[in-house]
Parts: structure tokens; C-alpha cells; sequence
């Protein structure tokens, strides 16, 4: 038990140490260069021609898989402390734009699959596991969290009652509009459109477009359907 403490421990200061001098090297030849060489002595995994800019954050990077090309703008944060179960995997082709909040708690893996486009200010938070597929579009300001607070005891502090983390699934070539919110439990198939500012409490089918607060099926994309008897319309804002 000891020994785990003293190597978490000098892990953690080897990992600030390298975070510390090499994180925040402008985003030149020189700092992109030395970042992808001498990560690699740190995070789980790390492919070849990754592309990290300066003033992104690691946590816990023994626990970090990066693919090949993967790209990490500015302020993004990449948390995967809490448990040594944890795991946060981008695979190749991924791309995550500015200040993006992606954080694991205890026994969570986030998996964020081939050429996804995460775009700025998204949080993805455990912590249940989050899987999204490949070549899927999150836009801005959109949140995916795989928990809920239970409330049911009204003399208990919310706080105090735990949560539930069924898991978000995010199925290949999902497209998420602006501000869109995904809850605890939900899986959005393969090929479906989210448009702006929905909230995502529930299933949705694959090759669906889902609207509102909370989300509703409006149309499908491969079978026309109607929508209290009338033709939905053929374009979401997103």
C-alpha cells in the first residue's frame, strides 16, 4: 500500500513537472514539437503527429490514451483523476476545440471514437461511461453528463443522496447543434440531428432529427414520416 502512494505520488509529480514547463510553450514549431515528444513519457498512450497547443490541462495522464492526429486546442481540460479504472481514450483523428471540460470520477471511461469534432466550451462528465461514436459534430456549449442527482428523500440535503450513472452512448455520425444537453442513460443512434438547444432525456432512434425541451422525434431521415398530420420540415437550425 505504501509502494501505490509513493509511485502515485512521484507519477503525479512527474506529471506536473512536464505539465508545468512544457504546457504553456507557445504554440510554435519548438512547443508542439517538444509536447508530443516527451508527453509520451506520461500518458497511457500517445500516437504519432498529435497536435496539443499551449495551456491544456492533464490530469492523471496514466490514464489518457491519445490516437493518431489527434488535436487539442487551447484550455482544453482533460481529467481522468479519481480512480485508477479511469480511462479517457481519444482515437485517431479526434479534434477538440478551445476550453472543452471532459472529467471522469470513480471507475469511468469516456470514449471518444475516429475523426469526432468536439467544438468549444463542451463539457462531457461522468461519472457514468460516455462512448461517442466516430465522425460525429458536438457543437458549442453543449453539455453530456452521465449523472443525476436522486432527490426523492425531501429531509435529506440533495447533496447527501448520491447519483445514478447509467451511461450516455452516442452512436457514429450524430450530429449535435448548439447548446444541446444529453442526460444520464440515453443512447442517440447511429446518423441523428439534435437541433439547438434540445435536451436529450430519452432514447432516440437512429437517423432521427430531434427537436425541443424535452427532445422529440420530428422526422426521420431515411423513412418520411408525419408529424400530427403534417410534413415536418426539412431543415433543423442546428
Amino acid at each position: 500500500m505504501n509502494n501505490q502512494r509513493f509511485n502515485g505520488k512521484f507519477q503525479r509529480l512527474q506529471e506536473l513537472l512536464f505539465i508545468t514547463f512544457l504546457g504553456d510553450l507557445p504554440t510554435l514549431a519548438l512547443g508542439t514539437k517538444l509536447r508530443n515528444l516527451l508527453y509520451r513519457k506520461i500518458f497511457a498512450q500517445m500516437g504519432r503527429s498529435v497536435y496539443i497547443q499551449d495551456g491544456v490541462e492533464f490530469i492523471n495522464t496514466s490514464c489518457i490514451e491519445v490516437g493518431n492526429g489527434v488535436h487539442l486546442f487551447k484550455g482544453v481540460r482533460l481529467d481522468a483523476r479519481g480512480h485508477i479504472n479511469n480511462k479517457i481514450r481519444l482515437r485517431d483523428g479526434v479534434a477538440i476545440e478551445r476550453y472543452v471540460d471532459i472529467g471522469c470520477l470513480a471507475d469511468t471511461c469516456i470514449d471518444i471514437d475516429s475523426e469526432t469534432f468536439i467544438g468549444p466550451d463542451v463539457c462531457i462528465a461522468g461519472p457514468g461511461n460516455i462512448k461517442i461514436g466516430k465522425r460525429c459534430m458536438i457543437a458549442a456549449h453543449s453539455g453530456i453528463y452521465a449523472n443525476n442527482h436522486n432527490f426523492t428523500d425531501p429531509t435529506q440535503p440533495i447533496k447527501y443522496q448520491g447519483v445514478t450513472c447509467r451511461g450516455i452512448v452516442i452512436e457514429d455520425d450524430c450530429w449535435l447543434g448548439h447548446g444541446v444537453t444529453v442526460l444520464d442513460g440515453v443512447t442517440i443512434g447511429k446518423g441523428s440531428v439534435i437541433g439547438a438547444g434540445a435536451v436529450v432525456n430519452k432514447d432516440i432512434p437512429p437517423f432521427s432529427v430531434a427537436v425541443g425541451v424535452p427532445a422529440r422525434v420530428i422526422k426521420s431521415r431515411v423513412t418520411p414520416v408525419s408529424v400530427n398530420g403534417h410534413e415536418p420540415l426539412g431543415m433543423v437550425e442546428c
